[in-house]
C-alpha cells in the first residue's frame, strides 16, 4: 500500500525575543486564541489530517492491531470485581458486567440483605464520547453520595449528591470541580475545591445540603498562581483538611469536623521547599516532613500548638518515608528502602516492624482501608511476572492472607518469564537500577527487541509491577525494562532532586545511557530498543529522540510535553505558575530559560534522521495542551533528513489520560505496540 502524501502545516512568520535570544516558532498558529475552546476551522482541519494519515498508515496492519487488542481484551477478566471492603454498616466494592467498559459500584449491609446498586457507570456514560469519574464519597450515616465526572477528558467534574435509597441525585453542587470531596460529621456539609478558567483549583468551599450551591462560603481561597487547593479528612474522621501546595512547598489548614463553621486551624505555615502531610490519631497530629532531612521524618503535635513538632522517626539516608495513614492501633509508614517498596507498622509505644513480602523485586502499599479500626490492612502487591494480588495483613500473627489475584482468563503461566533487576553505570558514575521482564530463552547476544520505558520527573516512581497487555510484547519475543532515572523519586527524595529543574540533563542521560547499559548487557542492539514515555515521560522521549536518534528503533511519546520553553514562558496556561519549581521559571531567570532552551525537544529539532514515532495528544488535555505535540510533529516532518514514519495521533473528544473505557484504552495500547512490532527492523544476524 502506498500512503498519501503526509500533512504538511503551514509557517507563519512567529518569533520572540528574551534574554538576548531570539526564538522562531513558525508553527505558533497551531494555539486557537479562543483555547480551551478549539473552534479555528484551519487548526481543526490540519488536525483531521493528521488522523486520517495516521488511520491511513496503521489501515495495513488492522489485523495485527485487532489480534493484539483481542489478546488483551482476553487477559482481562470480564466479570471482574473488587474484594468488599467494610466502610461503617456497609460492605462496598465495584464490578464489571461482561462487555462493559465501565464498572458498576455495589454495597451491602454488613448485616446482610440485598445487594444495593449505587452507581452504574456504564449507564451514566451511555452516549458519551468520554467518561471518567473521581470523587465518590458516601456520608457518614451511609445515606448521600457526592460524586463527580468528566464527560469531555478537560478534567473539569460535575459534582452532584446522590440519595443512596432511591439513587437519584439530589443536587448539583458544581461543574468545575476537581479532586477529593469531604463530609462533615453529621453529613450535612460537603467540602470541596474549585478549578478557575486556567483550570488552577484555588479555593476550598463548604455546601451545607439543601442550600444554593452560589452562595457557598469559601473557606479558603489561595492567592499564589502556583500552588493548588486540595480537601479531606483525617483517617480518624476527627478533622477535615483543606491542603494547598506545589511541587515542592506544603501547607494543611484543619476544620473540626463536627465544626466545619470554625475558623482553620492553620497546623504550619508555608516554608519553601519545605512539604508536611498531616493525619490524626489519638489526640495527636502526625506529621511527615522533610524539613530536617531530605527523606523525610515523622513527627508529632498537639493540635492546641500544632506547629510545635516533636520528633517521632528520624530521617535516614537509606529509608525514604513516602506516605503515612493512622489507624487506631498502628501508624503506617509507607517507604522505600534501597528503592524497594515498604509498609511499615509502627505501634504508638514506638515497638515497629516491616511486612515480609514474597518476592525480592516486587511494588506494594496500601489498598483501601477506609476504616479508622481495621481489623486486618488491605494491601497491593505484584512483581514484573507476579499479577497484581489484594492481601490482608494481621498484624498480631504477621500474616500476609491473599484474598485475590488478578486472573489471567487466557491464561498465563509466571514459569514462561524471567525477570532481574540490575544496575547500569550513568555517565556521572551515578548507578541507574533497571527492572526487566522477558520471555525464557530470550537471546542475550544483543539481537533481542527491547521495549524501553521511563517517566523521570515529578518525584514519581516506575514500580516494577505487573502489566497483562505487555505478555503481547513478551509473547513476541520482546525484553520490556522500566529505567528507574532520576526525576522519579525511587531510590529516595534526592533522587528526585538529581533530575530536577537545574539538574535536568541527568534525567535524560540517565535515559540513554540506561539502553547503553542494556545493550553492553547483551539485551539489544542500537536500533533493535522501542521506547515509549508520556507526559513529561513524553518529553524524555523527545530530548533522546534529538540526542541519540541511533538508538531507537522507534519511539512511542503519548501526550508529551516538548513544548516547554514557550509552555513555561506563559503564565496564563493551566499549569504554568505552579510548575516553575520543577522545571525552572524561564521569564525571570536567565539561566533558567537557557537550560530549557538546550532541552526543550521542539526547539532542539535539527535536521537529522529520526527512528520512526508515533505522537499522541489529546484536544481537551489541559495537563499538555494539544498545540504540543502538533508543533512538534510539524516541525519534525518539515526537519528531518529521513523517511521513516511520523504519525500523530490527536484524541479530538479527549484529554491527557487518552480514551476512557476499559477496551478503548487496551485499543490504542494495541496501536502502539502494533506500531513498534512493525517498525523495529530485525537484526541483520537474527536468523
Amino acid at each position: 500500500m502506498t500512503l498519501p502524501p503526509a500533512p504538511i502545516a503551514a509557517t507563519h512568520p512567529h518569533a520572540t525575543t528574551a534574554h538576548g535570544h531570539r526564538i522562531d516558532d513558525p508553527w505558533a498558529w497551531l494555539r486557537d486564541p479562543g483555547y480551551p475552546d478549539v473552534t479555528d476551522e484551519t487548526i481543526l482541519s490540519y488536525l483531521r489530517e493528521e488522523n486520517a494519515y495516521f488511520e491511513a498508515a496503521m489501515q495495513p496492519h488492522e489485523a495485527l492491531v485487532e489480534t493484539i487488542f483481542q489478546e488483551m481484551k482476553g487477559r482481562l477478566k470480564e466479570d471482574d470485581a473488587s474484594v468488599p471492603q467494610r466502610e461503617g454498616d456497609w460492605l462496598y466494592w465495584w464490578a464489571y458486567q461482561p462487555g462493559a467498559q465501565y464498572p458498576r459500584h455495589l454495597r451491602k449491609a454488613v448485616a446482610g440483605g440485598a445487594e444495593q446498586l449505587i452507581l452504574d457507570e456504564t449507564a451514566e456514560a451511555e452516549g458519551k464520547a468520554y467518561w471518567r469519574v473521581a470523587a465518590m464519597e458516601v456520608s457518614p450515616d451511609g445515606r448521600l453520595m457526592a460524586w463527580s465526572a468528566d464527560e469531555s477528558g478537560a478534567e473539569r467534574f460535575t459534582l452532584r449528591i446522590r440519595d443512596l435509597a432511591t439513587a437519584e441525585d439530589i443536587e448539583t453542587v458544581s461543574a468545575v470541580t476537581n479532586g477529593n470531596v469531604a463530609w462533615s460529621a453529621d453529613g450535612r456539609v460537603l467540602l470541596y475545591t474549585e478549578v478557575n478558567d486556567n483550570w488552577r483549583s484555588y479555593v476550598a468551599k463548604a455546601h451545607r445540603l439543601g442550600a444554593d450551591p452560589a452562595g457557598d462560603a469559601a473557606l479558603y481561597e489561595e492567592g499564589d498562581e502556583g500552588f493548588r487547593v486540595a480537601v479531606g479528612a483525617t483517617r480518624d474522621k476527627r478533622w477535615l483538611q483543606i491542603a494547598t501546595g506545589d511541587n515542592q512547598t506544603s501547607e494543611v489548614r484543619l476544620l473540626p469536623a463536627a465544626d466545619p463553621s470554625a475558623l482553620p486551624l492553620l497546623v504550619s505555615p508555608r516554608q519553601v521547599k519545605r512539604q508536611y502531610a498531616v493525619d490524626s490519631a489519638h489526640g495527636r497530629l502526625w506529621i511527615l516532613t522533610n524539613d530536617t532531612h531530605v527523606n523525610f521524618r515523622l513527627a508529632s503535635a498537639d493540635p492546641a500548638a500544632p506547629g510545635d513538632w516533636r520528633a517521632e522517626v528520624a530521617g535516614s539516608e537509606r529509608t525514604y518515608l513516602t506516605g503515612l495513614a493512622c489507624f487506631r492501633d498502628h501508624l503506617i509508614l509507607t517507604a522505600r528502602i534501597d528503592g524497594l517498596d515498604q509498609v511499615l507498622l509502627r505501634s504508638y509505644a514506638g515497638d515497629a516492624h516491616a511486612v515480609v513480602f514474597p518476592e525480592a523485586s516486587y511494588s506494594a502499599g496500601l489498598g483501601n482501608n477506609p476504616e479508622f479500626d481495621q481489623p486486618a490492612y488491605r494491601l497491593t502487591y505484584s512483581s514484573m511476572v507476579t499479577p497484581a494480588t489484594v492481601f490482608d495483613y494481621h498484624p498480631d500473627a504477621r500474616r500476609l492472607e491473599t484474598l485475590k489475584v488478578q486472573e489471567v482468563p487466557s491464561g498465563y503461566d509466571a514459569s514462561r518469564y524471567a525477570t532481574e533487576r540490575l544496575t547500569v553505570p550513568a555517565r556521572d558514575g551515578k548507578a541507574i537500577p533497571v527492572s526487566i521482564v522477558y520471555p525464557s530463552g530470550f537471546p542475550r547476544g544483543g539481537t533481542g527487541k527491547l521495549f524501553l520505558y521511563a517517566y523521570g520527573a515529578y518525584g514519581h516512581a516506575i514500580p516494577p509491577s505487573f502489566s497483562s497487555a505487555r505478555l503481547s510484547l513478551l509473547d513476541r519475543g520482546w525484553a520490556f525494562a522500566i529505567a528507574h532515572i532520576r526525576g522519579g523519586d525511587d531510590l529516595g527524595y534526592d533522587w528526585y532532586l538529581q533530575g530536577k529543574a537545574e539538574a535536568r540533563w541527568n534525567t535524560f542521560h540517565d535515559f540513554s545511557d540506561a539502553a547503553k547499559g542494556l545493550i553492553a548487557a547483551g539485551f539489544s542492539g542500537a536500533g533493535r530498543i522501542a521506547i515509549n514515555g508520556g507526559s513529561a515521560g513524553g518529553e524524555l522521549m523527545g530530548v533522546v529522540a534529538n540526542t541519540d536518534p541511533e538508538l531507537w528503533g522507534a519511539v512511542v511519546a503519548d501526550v508529551p510535553f516538548v513544548d516547554v520553553l514557550n509552555t513555561m514562558q506563559d503564565a496564563s496556561l493551566p499549569l504554568t505558575p505552579g510548575e516553575w519549581p520543577e522545571w525552572g521559571n524561564p521569564i525571570s531567570d536567565k539561566a533558567a530559560f537557557e537550560l530549557l532552551l538546550s532541552y526543550s525537544p521542539y526547539e532542539n529539532v535539527r535536521p537529522q534522521a529520526y527512528p520512526p514515532m508515533l505522537i499522541t495528544g489529546g484536544l481537551n488535555d489541559p495537563r499538555v495542551t494539544y498545540w504540543e505535540p502538533a508543533k512538534w510533529a510539524a516541525r519534525l516532518r518539515a526537519t528531518k533528513t529521513d523517511d521513516a514514519l511520523l504519525l500523530l495521533k490527536i484524541n479530538m473528544g479527549a484529554g491527557h489520560g487518552g480514551k476512557s473505557g476499559r477496551y478503548e484504552a487496551l485499543r490504542e495500547r494495541a496501536e502502539s505496540y502494533a506500531f513498534v512490532l512493525t517498525q523495529v527492523a530485525p537484526s541483520p544476524d537474527a536468523g
